[in-house]
């Protein structure tokens, strides 16, 4: 069955950087768009960036974190640079399914706080 397994996250401060990982299995993960999504506490998803062709990115994100993929360990990463505290949530990968998502993983927490 389909699995995706993010790490990474953690305590950093502001201005720091981290860089998540998702890996991917029970499906061909070069065949498929990727996402990362994200879930700040009392707010709703709020979709980050999609790498298939190209990479994407929520205007809150451009210029900061970087998308990338390693089709040959399934794995999908995220590289978050000069974070700020608004960007503290739970982060998920996703993959996509037409214009939507098809299979979550369980996420994974980041707070920027000093």
């Amino acid at each position: 069955q389909v699995q995706l397994v993010e790490s990474g996250g953690g305590l950093v401060q502001p201005g720091g950087s981290l860089r998540l990982s998702c890996a991917a299995s029970g499906f061909t993960f070069s065949n498929y768009a990727m996402s990362w999504v994200r879930q700040a506490p009392g707010k709703g998803l709020e979709w980050v960036s999609d790498i298939g062709g190209s990479a994407y990115y929520a205007d809150s994100v451009k210029g900061r974190f970087t998308i990338s993929r390693d089709n040959a360990k399934n794995t999908l990463y995220l590289q978050m640079n000069s974070l700020k505290p608004e960007d503290a949530a739970v982060y998920y990968c996703a993959n996509r399914i037409g214009d939507g998502f098809g299979s979550w993983g369980q996420g994974t927490q980041v707070t920027v706080s000093s």
